[in-house]
């Protein structure tokens, strides 16, 4: 019994280091993640998803990440091509296409990103002009996920968005723009009422030249006028009587004798003088 002992105790050591050996050999790698494999250090390609073996102090392995991260630029001071001082922030989407070329092209993609990122803005935001900067962003935005992207094509990372988030302008920037705006709708304001004043003198134009082409529209209007007034019976009116009105009358009374004249074959005589002429005594109301 005493001689098995240390053979027991030798094949037990031997089982725990080759199961040691073999749970270094094993790799697990998730669906989203890459395995680039390292071999004496030199790269042999990358594997995964899945399990996989690689050879134990032969054999290094460095995971990547391939989903897609959000890169938070903070706000930072900048002056536009206008000579204005300005605060954007922003924010970028990106994710690793070629996991090989993002460990071994750059030390760290993430933080490379980031530094062309926030260059990228400042240099993007000094080309531009304010108004450009503030009416147009999604210029602004294209022209950065374009630079950005092309400069980090070489490290296997795709940038496929770029959103410029906030522009903070200066108070004083701030009341001139408040000031400029209310101008511009006094402006509007002010065009508005000259062409709704044009307009009007336009059809008060037409309608003087209909009623004076035709003076039985003025005496209808009159007449219309008169009828409006007359709905308030609490209040008493003095109006003048126009001439136009009193020859219109007259001139129905010589129609109405020229042709009860013709009717009868003499000549009609009306009570209290001519016909069509009106009564001088008219009774006052």
């Amino acid at each position: 019994m005493d001689v098995f002992t240390p053979i027991l105790c030798v094949g037990l050591g031997i089982v725990v280091v080759v199961l040691m050996f073999l749970g270094s050999a094993v790799r697990i790698v998730q669906e989203y993640e890459r395995g680039v494999i390292f071999r004496l250090g030199r790269v042999v390609g990358a594997k995964g998803p899945g399990l996989f073996f690689i050879i134990p102090v032969i054999d290094r392995m460095v995971k990547v990440d391939l989903r897609t991260v959000t890169l938070d630029v903070p706000p930072q001071e900048m002056i536009t091509n206008d000579n204005v001082t300005v605060k954007v922030n922003a924010v970028a989407y990106f994710r690793v296409i070629d996991p090989e070329k993002a460990i071994i092209q750059v030390e760290n993609f993430r933080s490379a990103t980031y530094q062309i990122a926030q260059t990228s803005l400042r240099s993007v935001i000094g080309e531009a002009e304010l108004d450009e900067v503030l009416a147009h962003r999604d210029r602004i935005n294209t022209k950065l996920q374009r630079i950005i992207d092309e400069a980090t094509d070489p490290w296997g990372i795709k940038v496929s968005m770029v959103e410029v988030k906030d522009v903070e302008l200066p108070p004083q920037m701030q009341r001139a723009m408040a000031r400029q705006a209310e101008a511009e709708r006094e402006k509007r304001a002010k065009i508005i009422h000259a062409e709704g004043e044009f307009q009007a003198a336009q059809q008060l134009r037409e309608a003087a030249d209909t009623m004076a082409g035709e003076p039985q529209a003025l005496q209808l209007r009159f007449l219309q006028t008169l009828t409006e007034i007359a709905a308030e019976k609490n209040s008493t009116v003095i109006f003048p009587v126009p001439v136009d009105i009193i020859s219109t009358f007259t001139e129905l009374g010589k129609e109405l004798t020229t042709l009860l004249r013709e009717r009868n074959g003499h000549k009609a005589e009306t009570p209290g003088g001519v016909a069509g002429e009106i009564p001088r005594d008219i009774p006052r109301e």
